[in-house]
């Protein structure tokens, strides 16, 4: 049997050999490194890792018997940079300690952004992800000069790579939630060194750890993990921590170390620090001193997050105590705390600690007579996630057209960023809300084969486009035609067939496009050929195509009316009314400004900002051709909003039904939908008061749909993202297209059970997670199907919740809250962006409400008005409390900084903990 100190040696020797000899030995090295692995490594390596070993040679895969991971090489990852070796001065055996990954890398000479792509397995659009970059320079150009460069994840910077010396290692880490199925790494040259890297690693995480406040909107930048109480640990468990984080041992002179040899149960805890870590804890020397630790940032406006980790180590006598509290430069922010015995427990922050000196403070209470404890601690620096991604059709479009042309290789990462960033050949429009456009697209002298894409047609911001002088063949495209802001186009100098569609040759003329094509493309007369007669030809093909689109439009608006009368008389549509309130096409672009600011999107298509001519701010919400609201849900709507009046729903302004443009026009709601308000990515709090007043005002202009109108309409769609907010925090019912009057004209369909509710039977149309489950199994519909919809929503102005929770697998928002109620648990039910400021009777008695609201059958359920009536008393309950803590009262209320997980394991051992709070 080989020795583990001769297999470690030999391993790293065949490491640190050139290329050529390393790709010699290639079938040896692989099965030395699994052997050893086999003998030494001691757990399962983790599903669902990535693990790169930079600049290694093709196909040499290894495992690191050190931690049991299975590395490869990046090839499959990335098609541009070059492999280096670091110099020997740096490698072993003179660096006896070097990780593996590390002595050799992939140096990036040629190229302003370089990038990895990264699909990791099972992964899709915000999957949480802890990613790891690691550089070593060892003088491997020789040149003995220091790189900086930029590391980018995705588009947004993640840090800026600069060293102390040549031997200098510098490891990064981010979590961050992926913007797509695949995640890019791209470094970038600032002029200032050849970027390179070493080592990139991926760990899929719980979807339910490391939330902050800004959710999707900002990622963690590492900036200390600590193993405290413990100086000799290596730092890295692989086999034992399953997210395979670095730990560093920290300790200082003035504390001491506790800690046990038995197992700590972490079960109920998410983030599963490794046993060797929670396992050892410090505390002060003398017990009455707080345990302390502080650090200072570059900047005032920097935001931190800190996880703090728990678990009592020693088994404590009856007369002992341990609680403790914790404060932020001297403001309480959680406690009193009593860590459960051999119970691992996880604290933080979550509001960002912002500016530049942070101190953490861990004391005891007054009734404890132990000093306070601490397992182990991770600090994190929120890092904004300013530039967005390239408008996602763009980008699959110009990846459609890299893999139709085999484009070069240059095409990495995003397509626009990061700004200033985009591919060559690309130029991009960027807003400060908005996604990145590709505007333009220059790909002459290419080497481009075969027709010309259909994919350059879904560039529909695209105003210059050329692809001059390749070997393009087949014909002129009449899928150019459709781009309208198309101001430049070149197809001169290739094989193409057919003639210019007759829309760009008449926009050419009018001076709207400069337009370059081989002459056998300009059009079908030989006479086109002369220049100065090819205004004859233009024209009469614009007036045949004229005079065939009149003809067609006819006979399409004939067909469309004789439709629409056969679908009035069977009772199955209607004709939009009240022509006075109709837009032309033409219109609607002047409103929109040509479609220019995007507000929303749905299943109908997308909601555009507009301004009426007397500056009056309009939403106006347009069909898409591909829509899954068919244009008898459009007209649904607009018919039903030409009839309904009411200060909680949505005011209508007028409609377009121009052809196969279809368009809806209503009032503007500057604070965008409840669903974003509600959503941690938002910057906004909304008070319990405010939350009240949004529920109350919805709740209102439901009642008016069941109770005022006559017939009675059901909504059918109620939710967050379909209550919309004025500049003034008025809550509207928006969005009519699934609504259907109730009782039915028909009455055939009606039925009248002995519960005394009537209900219709018809397809069922909603929201998952919104939707009645009685309606869903009986397809039956009755008014208390919106109700039960309603309460959903209000569960989620209470706990800050999706109606569907995604964690380790998806939960009901009722599912989630019940155990909690059974509990009394009102300090992990309540969002804890309130901060306790409420009142309790309030929220109990919404609660109530809410739960009431979704019982499962209907018949139990109250109709709005009274669902309306408790609303307005819980409003009633808070103001008073308001009034009374303006007057100088002081009330206790619940502390509610925990998760509800976190909460679960703590208060098992202590009894829900009232205090004053601080304001």
């Amino acid at each position: 049997m080989f020795s583990k100190t001769y297999l470690h040696n030999f391993s790293i020797s065949l490491i640190h050999l050139d290329r050529e000899r390393k790709m010699s030995l290639g079938f040896l090295v692989p099965l030395l490194l699994s052997l050893a692995a086999l003998v030494f490594v001691h757990g399962q390596l983790q599903t669902g890792y990535i693990s790169i070993d930079c600049g290694s040679p093709e196909n040499f895969n290894y495992i690191d018997y050190d931690t049991g991971i299975s590395y490869a090489s990046d090839g499959a990852y990335i098609d541009t940079g070059i492999n280096k070796n670091i110099s020997s001065k740096y490698a072993y055996p003179n660096n006896p300690n070097l990780a593996l990954p590390l002595s050799d890398l992939r140096s990036f000479p040629y190229g302003n952004k370089n990038c990895y792509t990264l699909a990791p397995t099972g992964g899709r659009k915000g999957s949480l992800y802890l990613i790891r970059a690691s550089f070593l320079y060892g003088n491997y150009d020789g040149e003995d000069k220091l790189p900086e460069f930029d590391l980018y994840l995705d588009v947004n910077l993640w840090s800026v790579v600069k060293f102390r010396n040549a031997s200098n290692v510098v490891t990064t880490e981010i979590i961050s939630a992926a913007v797509s199925d695949t995640v890019s790494v791209c470094l970038v040259n600032k002029g200032l060194g050849t970027p390179f890297i070493s080592a990139l690693e991926l760990r899929p995480l719980n979807s339910s750890v490391y939330s902050t406040e800004f959710g999707s909107t900002a990622s963690l930048v590492l900036f200390k993990r600590l193993d405290i109480g413990y100086v000799n640990g290596t730092g890295r468990y692989s086999s034992d921590d399953i997210y395979d984080r670095i730990w560093s041992p920290y300790n200082s002179a003035s504390w001491d170390m506790v800690s046990t040899s038995s197992a700590i149960n972490s079960n109920e805890n998410g983030y599963k620090a490794p046993l060797q870590v929670i396992c050892t804890a410090a505390m002060p020397h003398n017990a009455s001193d707080p345990l302390e630790l502080s650090w200072t940032s570059d900047e005032d406006t920097s935001k931190f997050y800190v996880y703090m980790y728990f678990a009592e180590v020693q088994q404590l006598e009856k007369n002992q105590t341990r609680k403790f509290n914790i404060s932020w430069n001297g403001s309480l922010m959680f406690g009193p705390l009593a860590p459960r015995y051999l119970y691992a427990a996880t604290i933080s922050n979550s509001e960002a600690f912002i500016g530049k000196e942070h101190r953490i403070s861990i004391y005891r209470t007054r009734d404890a007579t132990l000093p306070p404890i601490l397992n182990a601690i991770e600090i994190y620096m929120a890092k904004q996630l300013e530039e967005l991604p390239t408008f996602s059709e763009d980008a699959d479009a110009v990846l459609d057209i890299k893999r139709t042309y085999q484009v070069n290789k240059s095409w990495v990462g995003d397509p626009c960023g990061p700004k200033n960033y985009s591919w060559e050949g690309l130029k991009c429009n960027y807003s400060v809300s908005l996604p990145p456009r590709i505007i333009s697209v220059n790909l002459t002298s290419r080497g481009l084969s075969g027709m010309i894409s259909a994919s350059f047609g879904n560039l529909s911001s695209m105003e210059s486009l050329d692809l001059s002088k390749n070997h393009l063949t087949g014909p002129v495209p009449e899928f150019l035609k459709e781009l309208k802001f198309l101001k430049f186009l070149n197809l001169e100098g290739n094989r193409l067939s057919g003639y210019v569609p007759t829309e760009l040759v008449v926009r050419a003329r009018a001076g709207l496009l400069n337009l370059r094509v081989d002459e056998q493309n300009r059009c079908g007369s030989g006479s086109c050929k002369n220049k100065k007669k090819i205004v004859v030809p233009v024209v009469a093909s614009v007036l045949s195509a004229l005079v065939l689109s009149v003809a067609l439009i006819m006979l399409y608006r004939l067909r469309r009316k004789r439709k629409s009368e056969a679908d009035s008389s069977n009772g199955e549509g209607r004709p939009l009314p009240s022509k006075k309130r109709k837009f032309t096409y033409a219109e609607v672009l002047n409103i929109t400004k040509n479609f220019q600011d995007v507000i929303g999107k749905g299943g109908f298509g997308t909601v555009y900002r507009g301004d009426m001519k007397d500056g009056t701010q309009v939403a106006v919400k347009i069909l898409s051709p591909s829509s899954t609201q068919g244009s008898k849900e459009f007209k649904t709507e607009a018919e039903l909003l030409m009839r309904v009046h009411h200060g909680n729903l949505v005011s209508f302004i007028g409609y377009c039904d121009d052809g196969s443009n279809m368009a809806l026009i209503y009032e503007y709601m500057a604070n965008g939908n409840l669903k974003d308000y509600l959503s941690y990515r938002s910057s906004n709090s909304l008070s319990w008061e405010m939350r009240l007043r949004i529920a109350i005002d919805a709740a209102q202009g439901l009642e008016y749909l069941h109770h005022g109108c006559k017939p009675p309409i059901i909504h059918r769609d109620v939710k967050t993202a379909n209550i919309l907010l004025s500049e003034n925090m008025d809550a509207k019912i928006a969005d009519f297209g699934l609504s259907r009057d109730f009782p039915s004209d028909d009455q055939s369909h009606v039925d009248f059970p002995s519960d005394g509710q009537s209900h219709v039977e018809t397809t069922v149309m909603g929201t998952r997670g919104y939707l009645d489950p009685e309606y869903y199994s009986s397809r039956r519909l009755n008014e208390k199907s919106d109700v039960y919809s309603f309460g959903v929503v209000l569960l989620e102005l209470i706990t800050g919740q999706h109606a569907i929770i995604r964690k380790d697998e998806s939960m009901h928002i009722i599912q989630w809250v019940s155990p909690l109620i059974e509990r009394g648990d009102i300090g992990s039910i309540v969002d804890q962006r309130l901060h306790g400021e409420f009142d309790v009777n309030s929220v109990w008695k919404a609660l109530d409400v809410a739960m009431a609201s979704t019982t499962p059958s209907s018949v139990h359920r109250a109709a709005m008005s009274s669902v309306l009536t408790e609303l307005k008393q819980c409003l009633d309950m808070e103001l008073s409390h308001n009034r009374e803590r303006t007057q100088g009262f002081s009330e206790e209320i619940y502390v509610g900084s925990y998760n509800s997980t976190e909460m679960s394991s703590i208060s098992t051992v202590t009894e829900p903990i009232t205090i004053p709070f601080a304001r």
